[in-house]
């Protein structure tokens, strides 16, 4: 199939070949995602990715070896700058939070329907946290079990707090953006902001945060 100019560049770590080739031959199959690299393992995801940089990864969490949630973290600390989807066949609350305190911005439960997985690569690149249901109860549960505290609401400035409204209402960053009648990069800035001074380094863990808060 013909790519668009502006195709998302995706990048699968999974272990099972059978289903990193579905993955693959999924994303080549829709017009606007590209698979640029497969790797079956979390040693291989590292030592190629920097240099890569795709604007999307996704992760089995499950991976021999270094698993996927360790993959995240030193991915994150070569200067990754992807968007990391996870994709598990598990439910455990202490694997989805690490993952996503990790970098994480998504987690999906296999198996996941090809259009559903689409949809996750086109709403984690567009500034959205894809996850399914089941998995954002228990990341606000185990968030609320494990936050002995919340920061203050004056750390925050109006428009931060103003933005993660936006953000816990499922407002993707241009969607932001449009409705402050601002950029899309001042959004990202004000987000990074957010971030550092909630100490988290994903969208769903300042939510769950500023929700607790």
């Amino acid at each position: 199939m013909a790519k668009t100019s502006d195709a998302i560049s995706v990048a699968c770590v999974e272990d099972d070949v059978r289903i990193r080739r579905t993955l693959a031959m999924t994303l080549d199959r829709a017009s606007d995602c590209l698979c640029v690299g497969q790797y079956g393992s979390g040693e291989e995801a590292v030592a190629a990715l920097p240099s890569l940089q795709p604007r999307v990864i996704i992760m089995d969490v499950n991976l021999p070896g270094m698993n996927g949630i360790e993959c995240v973290r030193q991915l994150v600390a070569k200067g990754v700058k992807s968007h990391i989807l996870m994709l598990t066949v598990h439910k455990d609350s202490d694997a989805i939070f690490d993952a996503l305190a990790a970098g994480a911005v998504g987690y999906l439960v296999k198996p996941v329907p090809a259009e559903q997985l689409l949809a996750a690569v086109r709403d984690v690149y567009g500034g959205g946290a894809p996850m399914t249901s089941s998995i954002a109860r228990k990341l606000v549960q185990v968030f609320r079990d494990r936050t002995p505290a919340s920061p203050p609401a004056g750390d925050l400035t109006p428009r931060e707090q103003e933005i993660l409204t936006f953000l816990s209402q499922g407002f993707m960053y241009k969607e932001i953006a449009a409705e402050l009648n601002t950029s899309y990069a001042t959004v990202r800035t004000h987000i990074e902001h957010i971030y550092e001074k909630l100490h988290v380094n994903s969208r769903s863990l300042a939510v769950a945060k500023f929700m607790n808060r």
